[in-house]
């Protein structure tokens, strides 16, 4: 009798992975999956998930899937949010955010909403020889800027702050029973209680843009493409308000703190980046790819019966599309855990692919590249304090917990 002597790999160790470990450090178990499952159903988050480069950017540009958002964030954002609608709705919810995106739009007044944003906390701490960077300045720049060009002048970036962190507990609160419900019900309180006080902060504003247009991002998701005397409802704009105020609104902070943390990991190449701010740029893309802000937090649909890498898909199977992985993926970066500048610049996926992309991606960018720039006009002797670790959390979302720095004032 012959026999067979290739066995399928054991992968009951798929079934032990848990959500406090993937947010504490999701590279292990991912570094794992690449390997042997590259793309594998992974129970504790109740969805297949895909992490290698090629894969993700399969699934993410094929026809036979479409954009659905996980459990989690339907539960947090509602419907119709824009990261989870597909067909004519998700064609109007672009076509309602992206015209202020544009760069040729964004280049107009971006350096006049941000500069000045980055100058105002540096003037705070630049004195003090020491300074907590992703509470005093990365994640305060990001949310005031995207804030400011919201409408939301009138609230604090502190607020702001909080929002997004109770919003991605919310979001990030993935965990599944064998039965298909939430594991932890109880984690969708504090998106909920900033749900309530956005829409408190919020319909006032809205209120007065509808009688009132302004040149508020806001106020043309109201009114723009609408015949003359209607508006969008506000029920349709609001959960991609609440996309905007978590995933717009931490990315850009985010990305900020991971590549300064990771020009310190590389002392040579941060005294490059403050010797010749040209490089700013490619610093951040090389950041964004390192640490991804959006790590894990899209998903697809099958649309019909598909077959991916060698993986039967039945229709109307989700995937979750863990781009944070994507990015360390050895079959396309060498030394990927590695945060080096002058690695060669391949493209990477820290804003998607396909027609659900990001539609911030320029803004995000200009941003960075300006906090960056003023950071390192009025500290260039900035030195990370090593006598505080850099923790990183987060599995839908990662960066950075805190960053401590020193110099002489």
């Amino acid at each position: 009798m012959t026999t067979n002597s290739t066995t399928a790999p054991d992968l009951s160790w798929i079934d032990d992975i848990t959500m406090a470990q993937l947010e504490r450090n999701p590279y292990e178990p991912y570094e794992r999956l690449r390997r042997e499952a590259p793309l594998a159903y992974v129970p504790v988050l109740g969805s297949y998930v895909a992490t290698t480069a090629e894969i993700c950017r399969e699934i993410a540009t094929s026809p036979d899937f479409e954009a659905v958002i996980t459990p989690a964030g339907g539960r947090t954002f509602g419907h119709p949010a824009i990261i989870g609608v597909n067909g004519d709705i998700h064609a109007d919810l672009r076509s309602m955010v992206e015209p202020a995106l544009q760069p040729v739009e964004v280049d107009r007044w971006i350096d006049d909403l941000v500069r000045p944003i980055a100058r105002g906390y540096l003037e705070k701490f630049e004195n003090d020889g020491r300074a907590e960077l992703v509470s005093q300045y990365c994640e305060p720049v990001s949310v005031r800027s995207l804030g400011d060009l919201l409408g939301l002048q009138s609230v604090s970036s502190d607020k702001l702050r909080e929002w997004f962190a109770k919003l991605s507990r919310s979001f990030t609160n993935a965990a599944m029973t064998e039965d298909g419900e939430f594991a932890n019900p109880e984690g969708f309180v504090q998106g909920d209680e900033a749900k309530a006080e956005i829409q408190a902060t919020v319909d006032p504003l809205i209120d007065r843009w509808i009688a009132e247009p302004a040149d508020t991002a806001i106020s043309h998701w109201l009114h723009d493409g609408m015949p003359p005397g209607k508006t969008r409802d506000r029920e349709y704009i609001y959960p991609t308000i609440y996309v905007h105020l978590l995933g717009a609104m931490q990315e850009p902070g985010h990305g900020i703190a991971s590549t300064l943390t990771g020009l310190f990991s590389e002392p040579d190449q941060l005294e490059q980046v403050v010797d010749d701010p040209a490089l700013i740029p490619r610093a951040i893309s090389e950041g964004m790819r390192w640490t991804s802000p959006i790590w894990s937090a899209t998903a697809r649909i099958s649309t019909k019966a598909v077959t991916v890498a060698g993986v039967d898909l039945p229709a109307g199977t989700p995937v979750i599309l863990s781009y944070g992985s994507a990015n360390h993926d050895t079959g396309v970066y060498e030394a990927p855990t590695r945060y080096d500048l002058h690695r060669p610049p391949l493209p990477h996926l820290a804003f998607g692919a396909g027609n659900h992309a990001c539609a911030g991606i320029y803004f995000a960018n200009h941003v960075m590249r300006i906090a960056l720039e003023e950071l390192f006009e009025s500290i260039p002797n900035l030195e990370r304090d090593t006598s505080s670790d850099v923790e990183f959390w987060g599995w839908g979302f990662r960066g950075p917990t805190s960053l401590h720095v020193a110099w002489e004032a």
